[in-house]
C-alpha cells in the first residue's frame, strides 16, 4: 500500500473525474461555445438566413452596446436582483430562520411548510394566482383595499417592478430560509446560552455570535439566489415585460429578440453577454469569500 506513488494517485483521481468532465463539457462548455458561435452570425428563425446564415463577426455584440433596450433590461435586472434576491429572499429568509430558531418543532414545521408551499407550486400556477391577486378591477388585494376605504391600485401599471419583486421574493424565500435554518443549527448552543446568562441584547447576539458563525452560508446563499434571480423568466407570465418595457428583464429581452423577432444570432449574442455577467457575479462573490476567509485567519 505504501509503494503507491503520488503520480498514480493523481491519475486515479483524474480517471474518476472523467465522467463528470464529460458531462460538464457536453452540457455546459459545448453549449456556451455554440451560443458564442451563433452570436457571430445573422441567423434567424425564418427566411433565407435560417437556412444559410452568414458569419458577421462581432457585429451583433457591437449592436448590443448601442441598443438602449439592452441598458434598460440590464438596469431593471440589477434592481430586480437587489430587491428580490439580496434584500427580499435573503433578508426574509434570514428573518424567518431566526424567528423559528430554537422554537418548538411544531411551530417550525408549520412555518416551513407554508413557505415551502410557495416554492414547490408550479410557476405557471403561481403566476396566475398573483395576476388574480393584483388585478386592478377584480384582484383580491384591491377588493380588500376597497373594503378598507382605500382606492384601487393598478399594481402592474403604477408599480410594475415592485410587483415582480414582491412576487419573486414570495416565490423564492424558502431556499434561503431552509439554508439559514440549517446554518443556525451548526452554532454550539453554549454560545447563545452564555450570552443569555449575561443578558446580552438580541442584536448583539446576532452580530457577535450568529453572523460570524454563518457567514460562509450567507455568501453561498447570495451566490446561488443572485444567479437564479438574474436568470429568472417567470415574471414574463405576469407582465410580458410591460408596460412599456418597464419589467423587461434580460431573459425576457433575449426571448423577445430571439423568438418574437426571430433574430437568433442577435439573441445568442445577448445570451453570451449575460453569461459573462453571470460569470463576473460568481467570481465577485468567490473573491469576496476568499478575502473574508483570509481576514478571519489573520
Amino acid at each position: 500500500m505504501n509503494n503507491i506513488s503520488p503520480l498514480m494517485g493523481k491519475r486515479t483521481i483524474l480517471f474518476m473525474l472523467i465522467p463528470a468532465l464529460i458531462l460538464i463539457g457536453c452540457f455546459l462548455i459545448f453549449p456556451a461555445l455554440w451560443v458564442l458561435y451563433i452570436g457571430m452570425t445573422n441567423e434567424t428563425l425564418t427566411g433565407i438566413r435560417a437556412a444559410h446564415p452568414q458569419f458577421v463577426g462581432l457585429k451583433n455584440f457591437v449592436r448590443i452596446f448601442k441598443d438602449r433596450f439592452f441598458y434598460n433590461a440590464l438596469k431593471i435586472s440589477f434592481i430586480f436582483v437587489l430587491g428580490s434576491a439580496i434584500i427580499g429572499q435573503a433578508g426574509l429568509g434570514m428573518t424567518l430562520a431566526l424567528i423559528t430558531y430554537r422554537k418548538p418543532q411544531r411551530f417550525r414545521s408549520i412555518v416551513q411548510a407554508v413557505v415551502i408551499l410557495a416554492w414547490i407550486i408550479p410557476e405557471v400556477v403561481v403566476a396566475y394566482l398573483w395576476v388574480a391577486f393584483l388585478d386592478k378591477d377584480f384582484g383580491s388585494l384591491n377588493i380588500l383595499l376597497s373594503h378598507l376605504g382605500l382606492g384601487k391600485v393598478n399594481w402592474f401599471y403604477d408599480h410594475p417592478v415592485l410587483s415582480i419583486i414582491i412576487f419573486n421574493t414570495w416565490r423564492g424565500t424558502a431556499f434561503s430560509m431552509l439554508l439559514f435554518s440549517a446554518a443556525l443549527e451548526t452554532i454550539p448552543p453554549s454560545y447563545l446560552e452564555t450570552a443569555e446568562i449575561m443578558n446580552v441584547k438580541p442584536w448583539r447576539k446576532f452580530i457577535d455570535i450568529i453572523l460570524p458563525n454563518i457567514k460562509s452560508y450567507i455568501l453561498t446563499d447570495l451566490i446561488l439566489i443572485t444567479l437564479w434571480t438574474f436568470n429568472v423568466f417567470t415574471p414574463y407570465l405576469l407582465t410580458h415585460g410591460g408596460p412599456s418595457f418597464k419589467t423587461e428583464l434580460l431573459p425576457i429581452y433575449i426571448y423577445r429578440n430571439a423568438f418574437r423577432y426571430f433574430k437568433i444570432g442577435y439573441g445568442s449574442a445577448i445570451s453570451t453577454v449575460v453569461l459573462l455577467i453571470n460569470l463576473f457575479l460568481a467570481l465577485f462573490y468567490l473573491r469576496f469569500s476568499r478575502q473574508s476567509r483570509g481576514v478571519r485567519k489573520r
